[in-house]
């Protein structure tokens, strides 16, 4: 079945860097789209970012863009969002997700276009 596990979480400082790793497992990684989302206290979960399974095209959440990248490696089933110039608000559970589709043609965007998601990994940006 499909598995999707994060990490790469943790405490940062504003101005800080974190790389966040989804190990992804149970199915034909190269074949799907593959995204980051998150939900902060008190809010809903908001797409961050996605990259589509052929790895050339990527999308970013306004608030994210510019600071964060979205990366794929299919040897190693893996998908990695670089986040820099942490900010307070950006702290929240970010979670990995699997497109629905599989070779999608056009980007996978909302919530309601990926089917399996990870457990999420905990990012706190503070001083």
């Amino acid at each position: 079945q499909v598995q999707l596990v994060e990490s790469g979480g943790g405490l940062v400082q504003p101005g800080g860097s974190l790389r966040l790793t989804c190990a992804a497992s149970g199915f034909t990684f190269s074949s799907y789209g593959m995204g980051w989302f998150r939900q902060g206290p008190g809010k809903e979960r908001e797409f961050v970012a996605a990259i589509r399974w052929s790895g050339d095209i990527t999308y970013y959440a306004y608030s994210v863009k510019g600071r964060f990248t979205i990366s794929r490696d299919n040897a190693k089933n893996t998908v990695y969002l670089q986040m820099n110039s942490l900010k307070p608000e950006d702290t929240a559970l970010y979670y990995c997700a699997r497109d629905l589709l599989r070779r999608r043609q056009g980007g996978a965007l909302r919530e309601a276009d990926f089917g399996s998601w990870g457990q999420g990994t905990q990012v706190t940006v503070s001083s």
